[in-house]
């Protein structure tokens, strides 16, 4: 059982990098904030995996909800942000 939970979660980091390269390389900030969302949203998952294998459930629980919970609020904090600044949907300005 711990090998299939350690193949979801090697699989789960090749999904975060392809997050990653969005996050990075995305040509909006929406782009960039979904990226960044996508991230967050799978080290929640991650972190309950880790809890699998560790046998540590409860406490990778309580570490993965207050993981969610500063992910959400802080994806809120900064759409609301560009949302005000008008940015949201603007090319990105490294290019």
């Amino acid at each position: 059982m711990n090998t299939f939970f350690l193949c979801i979660a090697l699989g789960l980091c090749l999904l975060m990098f392809l997050s990653l390269y969005r996050c990075l390389f995305g040509p909006t900030v929406l782009d960039r904030l979904i990226g960044v969302n996508a991230i967050g949203s799978k080290t929640v998952v991650l972190l309950l995996l880790i809890g699998f294998l560790y046998e540590r459930v409860d406490m990778f629980v309580d570490i993965a909800l207050a993981y969610a919970f500063l992910n959400f609020v802080a994806i809120i904090a900064a759409s609301r942000y560009f949302h005000k600044r008008k940015g949201l949907y603007e090319e990105s300005f490294m290019d």
